[in-house]
């Protein structure tokens, strides 16, 4: 047998981790948490007006009512402005000084609806004025990435938000556009889109 020195019998015994199981309360408050979140999903009415948010029910959302200038399109041009513009033009329509031009105020949405639909169809690239000042960048092309109802509802949206007072746009003149302006590139600035309100 081997003997235990002093200093041996002064040291504890190394540390260990007892265990320690998740109180019983807590795995009953999370499993009545996961029942109650099941039975909501099962029970709640998607057509009902939400207790938060813009309280616009899916009704309204597909009959065209969801945003001003879109009383002739099917589809939620604010939404879709949100999603797809925004970013660059931003929520309020001022755009980005120097960067991106302004929606709000713009000659190029109040005025000829060709025009509009053209831009965000084919995408821009070159000098663009806009109130008087020059931009140089590229928009990108919608036209393979949206429908003829889409592009319509976010051309409406923006001609009749933020004071801009222009009419909404049917779907039938962008599918007359992308008719007519076929496969070919963005256009190229002020020049080339002046000639399309002619």
């Amino acid at each position: 047998m081997r003997k235990i020195s002093p200093q041996q019998r002064r040291e504890h015994s190394d540390p260990h981790e007892n265990s320690r199981p998740v109180p019983r309360f807590v795995l009953g408050l999370a499993g009545l948490l996961g029942i109650y979140g099941v039975g909501y999903i099962l029970v709640e009415n998607p057509n009902t007006s939400p207790a938060w948010g813009d309280g616009r029910t899916m009704a309204e959302l597909s009959a065209g009512n969801a945003a001003p200038g879109n009383a002739t399109n099917a589809l939620d041009g604010a939404a879709l402005f949100t999603a797809r513009c925004s970013a660059c033009h931003q929520a309020s329509g001022t755009g980005l000084a120097g960067v991106f031009p302004p929606l709000a105020n713009s000659e190029w949405v109040k005025g000829a609806e060709r025009t509009l639909v053209a831009i965000v169809l084919n995408g821009v690239e070159g000098e663009l004025t806009v109130s008087s000042i020059k931009y140089n960048g590229v928009m990108p092309a919608f036209k393979e990435m949206l429908s003829d109802d889409e592009i319509a509802a976010i051309a409406s949206y923006i001609r009749g938000a933020w004071g801009n007072g222009a009419g909404p746009i049917a779907a039938q003149v962008v599918t007359e556009m992308r008719k007519e302006t076929g496969v070919r590139g963005p256009f190229h600035g002020d020049e080339e889109l002046a000639r399309l309100g002619q």
